[in-house]
């Protein structure tokens, strides 16, 4: 089969079409009639000259204005292409859109986008803790929600289905209902201890100073939990103001953070054998 194709391709490059030599013998019987028009004219030769300079001019228009038509004709398919491929993509997302019933939880300040491709416009952010309504269509790595009719894309592992904890406020140094965990720490300590007290009132146990460790110099705070959940918000939040707060580190579920080491996340701790030492049922944090 492949012999029959190759002499096939060979026959069709041997066999040109009379079409591809139409222009060509055109324009040489054209010339050709210039030529004797020139030998044949009256005197001057002016009026048969004239003629025939005419004919060939309007022969060679004619061309032009073909292979013109055909890059026009090109063009337009191109561009009614592109047009239908738009529509199309337009009308995936609104019966994306109308047939939308999922809602999913942002668990952090998410980006929104007008497509998945890298190069997208950057059309605002959403905050954290937002229900937002998702269309079930993903690509890579975003996910598309609707927003006020309209299409968004963000991304997709920031969803979630369970609502997050987020703290309900920002910093503060407006005094809490326990004053007495403020007892021998240092005006950092109380400026942390005041400001999860009034972000997180759901807790309500805390360790301030005692003689042992870092809490011995006051500096630092424990902030009891029973909720690995409310844990992690604690910890988020101390994080996310680590500099406000003037932190020197953040212990919690047998991890630590630390402003300095930053850029490295959260870093694995050894065992020390039991949940309070590992810091699975408090989160420890301590100022410079």
């Amino acid at each position: 089969m492949a012999t029959t194709s190759h002499k096939r391709d060979t026959n069709a490059r041997q066999m040109p079409s009379a079409a591809k030599f139409a222009a060509p013998l055109a324009i040489f019987a054209t010339l050709a009639t210039v030529t004797t028009g020139v030998f044949s004219s009256d005197a001057d030769g002016t009026s048969e000259v004239s003629a025939n300079q005419a004919s060939f001019t309007q022969l060679t228009r004619d061309a032009e204005v073909s292979r013109s038509s055909s890059r026009t004709s090109l063009s337009s398919n191109l561009t009614v292409g592109v047009a239908l491929s738009r529509q199309a993509s337009l009308a995936a997302t609104r019966l994306a859109i109308r047939r939308a019933t999922e809602h999913l939880w942002t668990t952090a300040e998410l980006n929104l986008w007008a497509s998945t491709d890298e190069k997208a416009k950057l059309l605002g952010t959403i905050d954290a803790g937002k229900k937002v309504l998702v269309t079930g269509r993903r690509a890579d790595g975003r996910a598309e929600i609707v927003l006020k009719d309209q299409a968004r894309w963000v991304t997709a592992e920031y969803l979630s289905k369970k609502k997050p904890l987020v703290a309900a406020g920002g910093l503060s140094m407006a005094p809490c209902p326990d004053g007495s965990v403020e007892n021998g720490l240092t005006s950092g300590a109380v400026y942390v201890y005041r400001s999860v007290c009034h972000a997180f009132p759901q807790v309500t146990s805390y360790g301030g100073w005692d003689n042992h460790g870092e809490h011995a110099s006051g500096r630092a705070l424990d902030i009891m939990v029973t909720d690995s959940g409310l844990g992690q918000a604690i910890a988020n939040f101390l994080v996310a103001h680590a500099a406000e707060l003037n932190l020197y580190d953040v212990l919690w579920a047998q991890q630590i953070w630390t402003p300095e080491r930053a850029s490295e996340g959260w870093r694995a701790m050894s065992d020390r054998g039991s949940a309070t030492a590992n810091h699975y049922d408090h989160v420890h944090v301590s100022v410079y």
